[in-house]
């Protein structure tokens, strides 16, 4: 059932209009477990939680939009997966799109998958749906999680949960224009502007791409490909790696001998890094692994792009920038670019600036701990994560609280937009070390059947001869050999920058 007209709320059985502590004009829905967010990261919880529910007990989805899909509903149109398509989804659950194994689905293809996950999961449970309500407090007492909702037109809806699962991911928000103050240059982002639209095709002014992350990238490339004649700029900051697609995630035979699988990547890093060499484990990876086009390479945020791509952006820049922009400037007859070292470069009037800028580690909320001290409520996102991967962190924290372990488990949290801002150096091998310490200790804390089902291992990748040697590691328990290693490398990160990176405190306190 789904509630996305904004002109009435349909009545379950399990609804009733007057509640004790609720007022008379707000609608009570009672549920086993309410799913805050219906991007990938909440299907995920969706679809585990389905797993331990009868058809007779009921699930809520909760999302302020008026369909699922998160993030990717703002994505810009020529955005395309990193990886390959059929590593993206929630749980076990199989892609219609009959495309090659290696192919890069599109924005459009992956909501439509998001949306067939949706589908399966309702044909599986009994699930109610709330699109267009957005979430805004709860609160937890005797056992019951009470959760508040509104809609745009004021009107309240109050949900009565066992459990609440708060799937924000990452909470993107997309990037706006920049604001600048010259008047001569067209300020836009991808996300509301078409790159690809008839103002932009009908211009022939350069254009300068802000930014040399993914988004940054995937712009250049549209750009050089659609424009070929056209002026493309890069500013990339101090510059930007990705994990080379050849090397991760070979195409064709070749995934039978070549290639590396991230499992590997990330073992072989954490025990590299002792909370104090980022710099040295950085350089190790890069050179390994990577791939960039700018002179130097410092920030990585595991991306993924292709050499092929990387080579054909390169050839089609015609300048790039290791600054930051601050402003872009009219004075003296001419406009003027300003960046953050104090340095200026001339530009065409009429010049068009795109923002990508990175938005990923933005996120300005309050601290929340990945458990409540009752622990009814589950928050999955990036200040208080277990696994580099919100949407792994959703599969496998999901199973934990269903299983009883979630706070039993002695897994370190971390806040990574904290440890982002005071040290990007270390960010990337601390979010690896973490993610490789828990997730040896949630191999062994939940059944066989949880790994069998994580349809989301970029490991499966390659054929199943070459993850032997990883499944039978795990078998024999060496996985834990480096236990300590891991945790007193976490331990030295929290030290050094003065982050959240331990236990939970209200288990490590004795709870």
């Amino acid at each position: 059932m789904t509630h996305n007209d904004p002109g009435m709320i349909e009545m379950s059985d399990d609804t009733r209009s007057l509640h004790s502590g609720v007022e008379m004009s707000t609608e009570v829905v009672r549920c086993d477990v309410a799913v805050v967010g219906a991007g990938q990261t909440g299907i995920n919880a969706l679809f585990v939680a389905g797993q331990y529910l009868s058809r007779d007990q009921k699930l809520v989805l909760i999302d302020s939009r008026k369909r699922g899909g998160g993030m990717w509903l703002d994505a810009y149109p020529y955005v395309r997966l990193h990886q390959p398509h059929r590593l993206f989804t929630a749980g076990n659950i199989k892609w219609t799109l009959d495309r090659a194994r290696s192919y890069l689905a599109t924005g459009n293809e992956v909501l439509d998958h998001l949306e067939h996950c949706l589908d399966v999961i309702r044909q599986q449970v009994r699930l109610e749906e709330f699109f267009g309500w957005t979430f805004d407090t709860h609160e937890e007492i005797d056992g019951i999680v009470r959760v508040r909702c509104s809609s745009e037109d004021g009107r309240h809806l109050v949900i009565e949960t066992k459990r609440l699962i708060k799937a924000y991911g990452h909470r993107i928000v997309p990037n706006d224009p920049l604001t600048v103050s010259s008047k001569r240059v067209r300020s836009v982002s991808p996300n509301s502007w078409d790159m690809r639209g008839a103002e932009m095709r009908a211009s022939d002014a350069p254009v300068w791409v802000i930014g040399g992350g993914k988004t940054g990238m995937d712009t250049a490339d549209a750009l050089i490909t659609d424009y070929p004649e056209r002026e493309v700029n890069l500013v990339a900051g101090s510059g930007t790696w990705f994990l080379s697609r050849e090397r991760c995630f070979p195409a064709g035979a070749r995934r039978w001998w070549s290639g590396t699988s991230i499992t590997n990547i990330i073992r072989e890093a954490a025990l590299r890094f002792d909370g104090t060499n980022e710099t040295d484990v950085d350089t190790w990876m890069r050179t390994r692994y990577g791939t960039w086009l700018t002179p130097h390479a410092s920030n990585f945020r595991f991306a993924v792009l292709s050499e092929f791509e990387n080579d054909r952006i390169a050839a089609g820049l015609n300048q790039v920038v290791m600054d930051y922009v601050v402003d872009a400037v009219d004075r003296n007859g001419a406009t003027e670019l300003v960046f953050r070292s104090g340095a200026t470069k001339p530009i065409a009037p009429g010049s068009w600036i795109v923002n990508c800028t990175g938005y990923i580690l933005q996120d300005h909320h309050p601290y929340e701990p990945y458990l409540s001290p009752g622990g009814a409520v589950l928050s999955i996102h990036t200040r208080s994560a277990t696994l580099t991967i919100q949407s792994y962190m959703a599969y496998f924290m999901t199973h934990l609280l269903f299983l009883g372990k979630v706070g039993e488990i002695p897994l370190y949290e971390l806040d990574m937009v904290d440890l982002a801002k005071k040290s990007t150096a270390a960010f990337h091998p601390t979010a690896i070390s973490l993610s490789h310490y828990n997730a040896g200790l949630i191999a062994d804390g939940v059944p066989a059947r949880v790994l069998l089902d994580f349809g989301l291992d970029q490991d499966r990748w390659y054929p199943l001869p070459r993850r032997a040697a990883n499944i039978a590691r795990h078998a024999l328990g060496r996985h834990r050999i480096h236990r300590d290693h891991h945790r007193r490398t976490l331990d030295t990160v929290r030290d050094r920058f003065d982050v959240r990176c331990g236990p939970l405190e209200i288990f490590s306190a004795g709870k």
